[in-house]
């Protein structure tokens, strides 16, 4: 029956109009093979080569830190030596000390904005309470341009004053700060917003300066320039008036050598808030000062030093009061760094002295120091570091309660620290 029908369709119709048939049909069965292949040959190319995705805001984040523990019992002279805003673990009663526990978490986002996160995980509420949580930086960085040369640092960070100050702890060689600089600023940190302009060529050494085993301070700007509150990190605002910092520190290269120096500035109405209820004077007084640097690296000998001037708050003991009064202090450091293998030597000398006022603690308590401390640190392995200090102190302050405290007297501090 078909081949009939087909055979009476064939005489009945026009032969043109099967052959344009055949050639349609022909034509579709050919152009569904093709796509049938080019689907094919797409999805064996996509199964040969690795999909390229895009990184999540996750995926840039680092996580580091370092914990160190000290023993201070060691060689003591005098149990009554003590440095309320140094190291905390000076004095009677005291045996192994955690000074600092740290993890952070850092990263950049995009071209044009990063961020900084860390706390500490061992500050002591006072002599019987110890190991809590405190907030240490806690900040985002805006770039202008792509290679963040120029950039705004909003949040709570370190104060661009000073170099030791700048210096991280977990890459600074002794184990204290000094008191002259670091008295400008309790934990040298406060909130504000702080602008940085870093030159490519300048920002390239500083990482090679903190990278390296140079004992850095890191990138905190060529010209920095910033507004904070003043009270300090982790202190409330008192009086709603802002403090002004400028800074200015430039490395340069000198042969084998390099060498850094620096200028730094501020200026503000500081409030004492930890006052005897006896002392009749006002809450705030003028906090002011300006500094200078001076850094030759150690390669594989160094020299650190800076000095400042000011005014700011301060107890006098003539009337038992509170007052603006000069202050005055510096300290020098040398180091003399050894490498021998895969090891790390820092053998280092440092004379401090100071006049002033220390506005943070109680009554703006009035100190004149004078130390020198002798020590090396050891690096066996990138992760490990072992210090031994041997410090001769002469300490002498002044507050309500204690109208002239001396504390004379020497003792050696051992300090482990791990790196992660």
């Amino acid at each position: 029956m078909i081949k009939v029908s087909c055979s009476k369709m064939y005489k009945q119709s026009n032969p043109k109009f099967f052959f344009i048939l055949m050639l349609l049909i022909a034509s579709q069965v050919f152009s569904q093979a093709t796509t049938e292949n080019a689907k094919s040959d797409t999805l064996i190319k996509e199964s040969s080569e690795p999909k390229k995705e895009t990184k999540k805001w996750y995926d840039h984040i680092s996580v580091r830190g370092y914990a160190q523990v000290r023993y201070n019992q060691l060689l003591v002279t005098n149990p009554d030596l003590t440095n309320e805003q140094g190291d905390k673990s000076i004095g009677e009663n005291n045996g192994f000390f955690l000074r600092r526990a740290r993890i952070i978490f850092s990263g950049k986002l995009n071209d044009h904005v990063s961020f900084y996160f860390q706390p500490d995980f061992v500050n002591n509420l006072d002599p019987t309470r110890q190991h809590f949580v405190q907030l240490r930086d806690l900040y985002m960085d805006l770039g202008i341009d792509k290679k963040m040369q120029y950039r705004f640092r909003i949040g709570q960070s370190k104060v661009p004053f000073g170099f030791e100050n700048m210096q991280s702890s977990q890459n600074r060689v002794t184990l204290d700060r000094a008191d002259p600089t670091n008295s400008a600023l309790s934990n040298e940190r406060d909130l504000g917003a702080f602008f940085y302009w870093t030159p490519e060529n300048v920002g390239e050494l500083l990482s090679e300066l903190q990278n390296g085993a140079l004992k850095g301070s890191g990138n905190y700007g060529m010209f920095a320039f910033g507004v904070f509150n003043g009270q300090t990190g982790n202190y409330a605002e008192a009086n709603n008036k802002r403090h002004l910092v400028t800074r200015f520190s430039y490395p340069v290269r000198i042969g084998s050598q390099i060498i850094e120096g620096g200028i730094q500035a501020y200026t503000g109405d500081y409030v004492v808030t930890k006052k005897s209820s006896k002392i009749d004077s006002p809450d705030e007084f003028k906090d002011e000062r300006v500094g200078a640097t001076f850094v030759l690296y150690p390669k594989p000998f160094g020299i650190q030093a800076e000095y400042n001037i000011g005014k700011g708050p301060a107890f006098s003991n003539a009337d038992s009061t509170i007052k603006t009064r000069d202050l005055k202090g510096g300290y020098v450091q040398l180091i003399y760094a050894l490498k021998v293998g895969k090891q790390r030597f820092n053998t280092y000398g440092k004379y401090q002295a100071y006049d002033g006022g220390k506005k943070h603690e109680q009554d703006a308590r009035q100190y004149l120091v004078k130390e020198t401390e002798v020590g090396v640190e050891w690096q066996p392995l990138k992760a490990f570091e072992l210090t031994v200090a041997y410090s001769m102190m002469d300490r002498r302050t002044m507050d309500y309660s204690k109208m002239n405290h001396i504390m004379v007297g020497n003792l050696m501090r051992i300090q482990a620290q791990v790196n992660f």
